[in-house]
């Protein structure tokens, strides 16, 4: 896989924050198979089933255990390793437990962005920054159309508006300090990721999986909102395709990008449950959306335009929503996800995307 994205990544160092959570680890792999030295900087993983856990990363690439709001702690891998491109997906990455927690979501997603952005300023290796933010960035209000990247920012709830606050910081540390020397830095904004490896709570392929696993219904709070679902590796092969083209001409492709899926996979909760459990083989669901509980506020209708990324990059998705769920059941399913198990994967999806003629 060395020869992708122009080769760019094969004898770099890359420092991937938040290595040790779900989209970090397969971002890890990824730039590991095409030659990358790897330095993670992150929390200790979620829980021992994590594909980080499974597929032994932690052995294989510079892991650094540590928290983005601890600045010290950051500079000093910085200074350690000097790399020469950084990706920044370290936060706070849940809606709900934004509710209940909003100080350490802020610390984390403001004042984390802050801290790698001085860093990536004060460290002269550093040559390209990608900041990984949220769709839920942009001020919703539940309309049809997809989300443009120049669309107005905000948020309702502590998670989406922190995400808002990463995005105007990212923009002004671009306009004050990035666009005047050799760093480039862009923000990119993914739909509802899934895909192996995830366990984390008050996410709906984790949740419907610990069901399934326990032969129990799959229960879902709001069946009729819609997402913009796609695999992780989808945005990932944005992200890197996005980064290569930064490496070579940074002032041309610095900025904010969508990556998203085509219309035929923004579907319902509901719809996506019930492919999940075609693929499974068994189960069934619960709709818990007429109980009576109180719930905190989630929009109910959020999709991306991902034009500039078609049209600037040729990027485009790769995958149908029926095989992005297809690829996460058969991790899930697999008696051993190990990392050649998620390589394949990586392969495979590659393949596809040369047969499909798509640009990578």
């Amino acid at each position: 896989m060395r020869n992708l994205f122009n080769n760019v990544f094969a004898g770099n160092t890359v420092l991937v924050t938040g290595h040790t959570g779900f989209k970090g680890s397969w971002l890890s792999i990824w730039l590991r198979e095409m030659g990358a030295t790897v330095v993670g900087y992150a929390l200790e993983p979620y829980t021992t089933n994590d594909i980080f856990v499974v597929a032994g990363l932690g052995k294989i690439v510079e892991s650094n255990i540590g928290d983005i709001r601890d600045f010290d702690k950051l500079k000093g891998v910085f200074n350690k390793y000097d790399p020469d491109i950084v990706f920044h997906l370290a936060a706070q990455p849940l809606v709900r437990l934004s509710y209940q927690q909003p100080k350490l979501t802020y610390d984390t997603n403001i004042g984390g962005t802050v801290n790698l952005l001085e860093c990536c300023r004060a460290c002269d290796s550093v040559k390209v920054i990608i900041n990984v933010t949220s769709d839920k960035c942009y001020e919703n209000k539940e309309w049809m159309w997809g989300y443009r990247e120049n669309d107005t920012l905000g948020g309702y709830d502590p998670y989406s508006s922190s995400k808002a606050s990463s995005e105007i910081i990212t923009t002004a540390y671009q306009s004050s300090f990035f666009n005047m020397n050799k760093k480039s830095l862009s923000s990119v904004r993914a739909g509802n990721v899934i895909g192996g490896g995830d366990w984390r709570e008050d996410r709906l392929v984790p949740d419907c999986i610990k069901a399934l696993k326990k032969s129990q219904p799959v229960c879902i709070r709001s069946p009729r909102s819609v997402r913009p679902w796609q695999h992780v590796l989808e945005p990932l092969s944005g992200y890197l395709l996005l980064a290569s083209r930064m490496y070579d001409d940074g002032n041309e492709y610095s900025g904010a990008w969508n990556f998203g899926p085509y219309h035929g996979s923004i579907i319902t909760v509901e719809d996506l449950a019930k492919k999940l459990i075609g693929y499974w083989g068994s189960g069934q669901y619960k709709d818990l959306s007429t109980q009576s509980s109180i719930e905190p506020h989630e929009a109910s209708l959020l999709t991306l335009d991902i034009s500039k990324a078609i049209h600037q990059l040729n990027w485009t998705p790769v995958l149908s929503v029926s095989e992005a769920i297809e690829y996460t059941v058969n991790w899930y399913k697999a008696s051993n996800p190990s990392y050649k198990f998620c390589v394949n994967q990586i392969k495979d999806y590659v393949d596809r995307a040369v047969k499909r003629r798509v640009n990578r």
